[in-house]
């Protein structure tokens, strides 16, 4: 079976030009996927049974994963097997009878305004670090960007005279502008603070750690939570918090969706519209609260 995961991990890599999060996702799940099957001594894929596939899935069911969880295992089941049955290594996509679970959408959880300024305010610019950190909170909160996207930005990937960058995701990519906040914020980072982190003077990459590498997304996020306790919010803030936060002041404030969607580099308007029901709420809420005949 390894040889199996291995060659979908390579067509991944190679013929969809997936993300590199992506693969390293397929990776994972199909790995839970083989040490489940090994256990029972199962090393190939065409021993698998449908009754197989159905005990695994109500394994990861019974081991608490969240239906999230479970259905983005299932998803890579799916992928995995549709590549072998392409590929003629199995005659049958037993796979095409896993269904996933139902998940119940939540509304992300949305900073207001005051918790933005709060948070962005926090890194005082006083070291390479705090600059370099404070840049990169302004340009999230300006474009919207996952942090896997924010690390992995290399110098030639921002355009500062025209205020805008370009993310790329596998072999897709979008550009985003920013404002002068996030700009200034840039500017000072690499003028300033940028210099002094670098351990090699050819490193393209635009945001350092102090060991002169690229940050790892775990670095970002605890970088977040501490200035989120420092600046007194008790709200639970992650990265995906600003994505989230950046895209409903967007619309809050008459945005398009369509325009909204390209920046977040949402595959469909679906996942964009939550954005819109978010604000349709506030309204009626504010609406109830504050008409006399509410």
């Amino acid at each position: 079976m390894e040889r199996d995961i291995q060659a979908f991990v390579t067509y991944l890599k190679t013929v969809k030009k997936s993300s590199a999060n992506t693969v390293m996702s397929y990776g994972r799940d199909l790995g839970k996927f083989k040490a489940f099957f090994a256990e029972q001594g199962i090393t190939q894929v065409r021993q698998i049974t449908q009754t197989g596939l159905n005990s695994y899935v109500l394994y990861l069911e019974k081991m608490k994963f969240t239906p999230a969880t479970v259905s983005r295992n299932i998803a890579s089941i799916k992928a995995f097997y549709h590549f072998l049955f392409k590929q003629h290594l199995i005659e049958d996509d037993i796979s095409d009878m896993l269904k996933a679970p139902k998940i119940e959408k939540k509304m992300p959880g949305i900073m207001s305004m005051k918790q933005i300024t709060d948070l962005l305010e926090q890194p005082s610019a006083d070291t390479p670090k705090q600059l370099r950190d404070r840049a990169m909170l302004e340009l999230m909160y300006a474009t919207g960007i996952r942090v896997s996207e924010l690390i992995g930005l290399k110098l030639s990937d921002i355009n500062l005279q025209m205020g805008f960058l370009v993310c790329r995701d596998g072999s897709k990519e979008r550009v985003i502008p920013f404002g002068n906040k996030a700009r200034t914020a840039l500017l000072d980072y690499i003028e300033k603070g940028r210099e002094a982190l670098m351990v090699d003077r050819n490193c393209e990459i635009l945001f350092l750690n102090c060991y002169g590498q690229e940050m790892s997304r775990q670095g970002f996020w605890k970088l977040i939570k501490s200035y989120a306790k420092q600046a007194g919010i008790e709200a639970e803030i992650t990265p995906h918090t600003l994505r989230h936060s950046f895209a409903a002041h967007l619309v809050e404030n008459g945005a398009d969706l369509k325009s909204v969607q390209e920046m977040m580099g949402h595959s469909d308007l679906a996942s964009t519209q939550i954005y819109a029901n978010m604000n349709q709420n506030r309204i009626r809420d504010v609406y109830a609260k504050a008409h006399p005949r509410g």
